[in-house]
């Protein structure tokens, strides 16, 4: 009989992604917590911090699953970046069966947090509650097909007051090697690992606070990827037909120059004052897509331009690129702006509906927080906030692979057909002393 057999067919299957993700921790001895944990987070119950998760999975032995839970999330040196790259194995597998991936998509999210001793929490912008706040915010990378999507990389943002500051780093466990790199920077590493890595190659997609920053756009070109990424509408551009000026013509005196030119007769221009000046026959209606109650369309605008960002320190102009316009009919702005790198002829309803596709991953957020408890982790320190996400990544991505294959294409937390699974006789707890908090 196999160490399985006993279980039925849900239950077996993610026992063996647990015993895939359990080898990619390494140590035997993380194996069962690390399933327990992840059985916590998928059973039915509103919080998934260590506490109630430990009451939850095993009622009669509280403080003993406590210690194990705590250990294996805040203290063990298990490796994030390994666990998470078996967790996009199994389910980006399961997701293409379903069709290709369309898109890697660049995006961030915060968490409201009271108090500044938790790691990365400063006031700063938080998503979750649309204003400046007492928060932290983590940066991911996710993959996409047309139905399903999943993040593949995590990471925390640590803000320049948290990594300069040594005592709170050495209090938070922050590694010697994290120093402050802008969310763009932080992006740009995920790209390039999951370009090393063979993740299946697809368009980037990001907000404008991501592509209005010239240095990572022109990144993503070097690593071979195309991109559809928001902007601010005061990002500046060259008209179609248009280009910076050549070098300056040599007079036989001072050093010859390479470098582009503009005069006031001849300049780029913001990429707002650019949508206002277009004919009305420029906006198309585009439905990017068909719901069963509502179908999504807008108006826009497609225009081969060049960006014009600092070009006067270069020799050659940028290359052109699609901007992308959305200008919904009875608004008296257009609402956003992207560049693409799309082909030439590609056409107007696919630029939509890719620039359009980063909205996907809200859904993933929205579980991700809800229902497996992302946000609930109360520990204060660097290794405990990413080994909860990884393990919460973890547990949606079976839910994911159970979704794009023909098994539980309505699986949720808390649905599942998972029994709390039994500690075995010899299971001692390691590393927590008693009573000390998650």
């Amino acid at each position: 009989m196999g160490k399985h057999s006993a279980l039925g067919p849900q239950e077996k299957r993610f026992a063996a992604y647990m015993d895939g993700l359990a080898q990619a921790a390494g140590h035997a001895d993380r194996a069962t917590p690390l399933k327990m944990y992840c059985a916590g987070l998928l059973l039915p119950g509103e919080r998934k911090s260590v506490e109630p998760m430990a009451a939850r999975l095993a009622p009669d032995k509280v403080r003993r699953m406590h210690q194990s839970l705590h250990h294996v999330v805040a203290d063990a040196p298990w490796s994030d970046e390994a666990v998470l790259a078996r967790v996009r194995s199994y389910a980006v597998t399961a997701m293409r069966q379903k069709g290709p991936v369309q898109a890697w998509i660049v995006d961030d999210t915060g968490f409201p947090k009271k108090g500044t001793h938790s790691v990365g929490v400063v006031r700063q912008y938080c998503g979750q509650v649309g204003k400046q706040e007492n928060c932290r915010v983590a940066v991911s990378l996710s993959v996409s097909t047309n139905q399903a999507s999943l993040p593949i990389a995590w990471r925390l943002y640590l803000p320049q007051e948290w990594a300069d500051d040594q005592a709170r780093r050495k209090q938070a466990g922050v590694p010697e090697e994290i120093q402050f790199e802008t969310k763009p920077a932080i992006a740009l590493q995920q790209i390039r690992t999951a370009v090393e890595q063979g993740v299946p190659q697809a368009p980037v997609l990001a907000d404008a606070g991501y592509g209005t920053d010239t240095q990572l756009r022109e990144a993503i070109g070097e690593l071979g990827l195309r991109y559809v990424v928001g902007i601010m509408s005061s990002v500046s551009v060259w008209k179609p037909g248009e280009a910076p000026l050549s070098k300056a013509e040599w007079k036989g005196t001072g050093r010859p120059t390479k470098l582009l030119r503009r005069d006031s007769g001849h300049k780029p221009r913001a990429v707002r004052e650019l949508a206002h000046s277009l004919p009305a026959s420029a906006w198309k209606t585009v439905t990017w897509r068909q719901g069963t109650k509502q179908s999504l369309r807008s108006r826009f605008a497609a225009l081969r331009i060049r960006p014009a960002h600092r070009d006067y320190w270069r020799s050659e102009p940028h290359p052109e690129e699609w901007l992308l316009i959305e200008w919904p009919r009875g608004e008296a702005e257009p609402t956003k702006y992207w560049l693409s790198t799309l082909a030439a002829h590609t056409k107007l309803g696919e630029l939509v509906r890719l620039a359009k596709q980063r909205w996907i991953i809200e859904r993933d957020y929205q579980e991700l927080k809800q229902e497996l408890g992302l946000g609930h982790f109360e520990g204060r320190g660097w290794r405990g906030f990413h080994h909860h996400a990884t393990l919460c990544i973890a547990a949606y991505g079976f839910l994911v692979a159970e979704r794009r294959s023909r098994f539980s294409p309505s699986a949720r937390a808390g649905k599942l057909q998972l029994r709390a699974p039994k500690l075995p006789r010899d299971f001692k707890p390691r590393g927590s002393r008693p009573g000390r908090a998650a």
